[in-house]
């Protein structure tokens, strides 16, 4: 784990296996499975090929990747889409899934898949991209692959829940933004800092050192006694949220978007600090209210920030999905429209 999404040149993505959208006699197409060919070498790869072909719709054959820049390329055939075929999303299911199954065999670490037969194919992408998401999603869970799979999608009509909110979100990011900055600028808060900057020395009376000390001895044993009564550390309250939301681990870190390794070192480290990111993904994939999610932020010492755009798109998404829909997919979609990084990178 974990699935990010990109909108990049699958040929120039720097990963060990690129995935061809191929067709079932392996032979060079247009698009995406052109400009591949052209990466790797068109003579070469189709000789490769050669040797391979025909496969079936939902079958995947690995070639070496020659010129490009990655090592291996996969080849799968999707589904031409017909409505109302029955077979076509299980087919479809498969060209993931045998994919990965490949570059598993060969213990690669990234892969990049274009949104299969989403293009001339004919495939609504809405549909292409939830069946992408949950072979993805299966297969990594159910074989615990640490692997980093990047999905290259160019249409944003894939993103259909998502998308629908990103008006919304605009407006309430340009909102708190303007008005954090007009209090940042107030007149009177610029007064005040420069009066102080500028207050000048005084001299203090001994009574008034006394008095003084006084303040501070106090001060110091209330300190001690909060140092006392110090909150939970990082991990010891995220295995009580665990417990509460009766969650199991594999559920928390798949459904956060996170590498098993890395969740298995926050939960066995006390002492070990996980990023931002990763407490936000972890915040998601709990379905934790605002309260919540900010109380774990500041078990580990972060906070929301009204200066920080990522930040403010979690916030509105977290309060508008009522504990009842989290789907770390689509927000970290809202993330990429805004350039922001994704929730489940790795730490």
């Amino acid at each position: 784990m974990p699935l990010l999404i990109s909108r990049n040149d699958i040929t120039r993505i720097e990963v060990d296996a690129i995935v061809n959208a191929a067709n079932t006699d392996l032979v060079m197409g247009g698009g995406v499975c052109g400009a591949i060919f052209k990466a790797a070498g068109p003579s070469k790869l189709q000789a490769a090929c050669d040797k391979l072909a025909p496969i079936q719709t939902g079958q995947a054959v690995m070639t070496d990747g020659f010129d490009s820049k990655a090592k291996y390329i996969i080849h799968t055939a999707g589904p031409i889409y017909k409505k109302g075929n029955p077979n076509q999303e299980k087919q479809l299911y498969d060209c993931y899934f045998n994919s990965l199954r490949l570059a598993a065999g060969k213990q690669l670490e990234t892969i990049a898949f274009p949104l299969i037969s989403s293009g001339i194919y004919g495939y609504p992408p809405d549909e292409a991209l939830a069946t992408a998401q949950r072979a993805i999603h299966d297969f990594l869970g159910e074989y615990e692959e640490n692997m980093i799979v990047y999905l290259i999608v160019y249409n944003d009509d894939a993103f259909k829940t998502a998308q629908s909110m990103y008006g919304e979100v605009k407006s309430y990011i340009d909102e708190r933004l303007i008005k954090d900055e007009r209090h940042r600028t107030l007149p009177w808060n610029r007064f005040r800092q420069k009066e102080k900057e500028s207050a000048p020395l005084q001299e203090v009376s001994y009574e008034t050192s006394l008095k003084q000390y006084e303040i501070d001895a106090e001060e110091s044993a209330v300190s001690e006694d909060i140092f006392s009564r110090l909150e939970d550390s990082f991990s010891t309250l995220l295995f009580k949220m665990i417990r509460k939301k009766q969650m199991t681990n594999a559920e928390v870190y798949k459904n956060a978007n996170l590498d098993r390794r890395l969740f298995s070192k926050i939960i066995s480290n006390s002492d070990y600090t996980p990023r931002k990111n990763t407490v936000l993904a972890l915040a998601i994939s709990l379905r934790l209210n605002l309260e919540e999610t900010q109380e774990l932020l500041r078990s580990a010492g972060y906070a929301i920030s009204h200066s920080s755009k990522a930040d403010l798109i979690i916030e509105y998404y977290i309060l508008h999905q009522g504990n009842k829909y989290y789907n770390i997919d689509d927000l970290n979609f809202l993330l990429f429209q805004y350039n922001q990084v994704q929730l489940g990178q790795i730490d």
